[in-house]
């Protein structure tokens, strides 16, 4: 009894010193200041280590303090990202019966004829580039954006608190249906909080309000009623995760064996030749899905700035990549210019083709697998990017907690070197700590492949489905 007071006592401590620290990230911190951003991020990923090492058993404490830590952000307007300014100007146009999609924000200023409350401001924090470009955010978040206009449509503050609400409950949603899948796979429970208590979620996407944890809900309840067994709840789910973020797309190729592979007893041939009814059924029900919630939106006009949006990422933006940075130095001493626009048609391409061969060559008949291969499948796409902004890091986080592999836990620590862009008033990357930061993530990387491959070799591990 009394070392287990011991142990609470110094839990307490480590929880006091967390909403102290988190308290101070959320309220004091300026972006340029990257000394003490650093360091307050370092010392909440040593905090929440010690708090989960104490408590590895114990999920209540752990939960409490996720929770805790999340509400220390409740009234905190974004430090480190202005996209919810965006968010709040697309929902306010949507509550006031504007298509998002069909206008751009830049417009609508110099118009001065402007619907909604706040404009000027919700532009200028948003900024002139965001401003410029259509919006480019699918429809359940646009309906988490009219939610908050809905709640707090003359209020900057108070649509904050909304949105940080919504995400705090996805979170929420994580937190269950991840420990339901994690006992299902039959591992360890507390690998959930490598993801709820990671200080890059609660920082990135509680704290700036990205909304990949709405669609990380999504995604892992998708792939918990699958491996129960219901593929055309988990295809409807699955369409609501790609309509909160695009990204989930690229994973529609590596259900072809969980899904086709469901009787072990008959032959892989025989297999397929059964399982594609039910294959050509959950794509069908996850891209029906996605079209009736781009449905209230759809028009031609809709199509060309969607699409003009989406491929901008691809062939002018650039951020925090990794082997495109390679290509761009080999590009400038080969022909003298970068070579976006070119690396941006091919680098999909080559994305395309190891996705397919990790669908048909990998082996992906089980719940496991197939989460290994989503997290293989996503790195690999982020490794080509021209642009890798932190909060896309959620997604192989929640992945790897079901898997051997750990590297993305590293990578959600190290991803703070690229804030190292915005250390003086303007933009500028520096390659070095962008160098840093990929050097550790492919080490990682590299040293857990090598690791896995040798326990596989030495001694072959039988994979519950």
């Amino acid at each position: 009894m009394l070392q287990q007071w011991k142990y609470n006592k110094i839990s307490i401590l480590f929880i006091i010193i967390g909403i102290l620290f988190y308290w101070s990230f959320a309220y004091t911190l300026q972006r340029t200041d990257f000394v003490k951003m650093i360091g307050l991020w370092s010392a909440l990923f040593f905090v929440s280590y010690k708090i989960i090492q104490i408590n590895p058993n114990n999920w209540k404490i752990l939960a409490i303090t996720a929770l805790l830590f999340r509400i220390v952000f409740l009234f905190a307007i974004p430090n480190l990202s202005q996209d919810f300014y965006r968010f709040i100007w697309d929902g306010r146009m949507l509550l006031e019966g504007f298509n998002p999609y069909l206008s751009l924000p830049k417009n609508w200023i110099s118009q001065g004829n402007i619907p909604i409350e706040q404009a000027q401001e919700l532009y200028n924090g948003m900024g002139e580039l965001n401003g410029s470009h259509y919006t480019n955010y699918p429809p359940v978040s646009q309906f988490c954006y009219g939610i908050a206009a809905l709640f707090a449509s003359k209020s900057i503050l108070g649509s904050a608190i909304v949105f940080r609400t919504l995400i705090i409950l996805a979170d929420v949603g994580t937190f269950f249906i991840g420990r339901k899948l994690l006992q299902s796979l039959k591992l360890p429970e507390n690998r959930i909080f490598w993801y709820i208590l990671n200080p890059f979620i609660l920082i990135e996407l509680t704290g700036n309000l990205h909304f990949e944890s709405v669609m990380v809900f999504f995604l892992i309840s998708s792939l918990y009623l699958l491996h129960k067994g219901y593929w055309y709840w988990a295809a409807i789910v699955l369409g609501l995760s790609v309509s909160v973020k695009l990204i989930p797309l690229l994973f529609l190729p590596l259900f072809f064996q969980k899904i086709t592979h469901q009787n072990k007893s008959i032959s892989t041939i025989q297999n397929v030749i059964k399982g594609i009814p039910n294959l050509m059924g959950f794509y069908f029900i996850v891209i029906l899905t996605i079209l009736l919630t781009f449905a209230p939106f759809l028009s031609s006009q809709f199509l060309v700035n969607f699409s003009k949006t989406i491929s901008l990422w691809f062939q002018n933006f650039e951020f925090n990549a990794s082997i495109y940075f390679i290509i761009r130095w080999v590009g400038y001493q080969i022909v003298g210019w970068n070579v976006i626009e070119t690396a941006g048609k091919v680098l999909p391409l080559v994305v395309i083709t190891i996705l397919l061969g990790l669908t048909f060559i990998k082996t992906n008949k089980s719940t496991l697998q197939l989460i290994e291969g989503m997290l293989l499948g996503i790195c690999s796409y982020y490794f080509l990017s021209t642009t890798v902004h932190p909060w896309y890091i959620a997604v192989p986080l929640s992945l790897c907690i079901f898997t051997n592999y750990k590297f993305p836990v590293a990578w959600s620590f190290v991803i703070i070197f690229s804030y190292t862009a915005y250390m003086s008033l303007g933009f500028k990357e520096n390659l070095w700590m962008v160098g840093i930061e990929y050097l550790i993530v492919f080490g990682v990387f590299i040293l857990e492949i090598y690791n896995n491959f040798k326990i596989n070799t030495l001694k072959p591990i039988s994979v519950e489905d």
